[in-house]
């Protein structure tokens, strides 16, 4: 198939849906959109005729874990035969899984790397294209290098197992999450000793070791991890680390990591709706979190 005639489909028009969609359409691809709110609602059927399809629908957190019953909710619009890009942040393995429900169709995960307040640029814009086989056979590997084909260009371009490329996500935003966390402690104790952390801030940011996108302590609406990719996605990373290896000394870490974020939240009171839906947390059952 000649990259001009492949007919994509998105499932979802939330922002990553939306954007990348809108992306796909200005470099002239023929796109078909699907989602419960109007008008994409209508377009339903025309998905099982697309070549690819992208599914970009919620994977949320809740109190009682990782949900992907929106993602398997929309699986069956895809038609046999055709190839299934889950670009949702995926549960590590779940690519695998969904493989061996729809083995008529080739499953792939590429993850995304987009902010809320620079989505549209961050679409067009990667700094780089991840896609996923949950098996390596040559109609994956076919499959793999189609939609890198069709992505938009990037420094550089990685495929590999669907768990790599489903562990690559969490690394990203856990790691973001991690360095929130650390820097809300260290200007805490500048602060407890005296220190001036505006000067701190700004040596900090001017030393070329230091990952530095993260090291203001008070951000937007107030201080911690928000957003709903940090707070859902860091609670998944605990749930399956938990789950997977055994570790009390390491989940142990992970939970008062989770523990100090949900404080800093609270108690600056940025995205606290956020919470209630993750842990079922707000700020008067503070004390509901696991």
């Amino acid at each position: 198939m000649k990259k001009k005639k492949v007919k994509i489909g998105f499932i979802g028009q939330g922002y990553v849906g939306k954007h990348n969609a809108d992306d796909f359409e200005m470099r002239g691809h023929h796109v078909v959109r699907h989602a419960k709110e109007k008008p994409y609602h209508k377009n339903k059927n025309a998905i099982k005729d697309c070549d690819v399809v992208f599914i970009a629908v919620p994977a949320p957190t809740t109190p009682k874990g990782y949900d992907a019953s929106i993602i398997h909710s929309v699986l069956s619009l895809t038609g046999v035969g055709k190839i299934v890009v889950l670009k949702s942040t995926i549960f590590p393995g779940l690519t695998e899984k969904i493989q061996s429900k729809f083995p008529d169709r080739i499953v792939l995960h590429s993850p995304e790397f987009l902010s809320e307040a620079t989505a549209s640029y961050d679409a067009s814009h990667p700094f780089v294209n991840i896609v996923g086989m949950a098996k390596d056979t040559r109609e994956h590997r076919e499959a793999a290098k189609l939609v890198h084909s069709i992505l938009p260009k990037a420094p550089k371009s990685f495929t590999l197992k669907s768990i790599e490329a489903e562990v690559i996500k969490y690394a990203h935003n856990c790691s973001g999450y991690t360095q929130i966390i650390f820097f809300n402690l260290i200007h805490d104790l500048a602060q407890k000793m005296g220190a001036n952390w505006k000067n701190i801030e700004e040596a900090i940011k001017a030393d070329p070791l230091i990952p530095t996108r993260y090291a203001s302590p008070v951000h937007k609406s107030g201080r911690g991890a928000g957003g709903h990719c940090f707070i859902k996605d860091f609670a998944a990373f605990r749930e399956v680390y938990e789950k997977m290896l055994g570790d009390p000394v390491g989940t142990a870490i992970l939970k008062h990591m989770e523990k100090k974020n949900i404080d800093l939240l609270i108690s600056s009171g940025k995205d606290v709706e956020i919470l209630s839906g993750v842990y079922n947390i707000t700020k008067k059952s503070k004390n509901a979190q696991k």
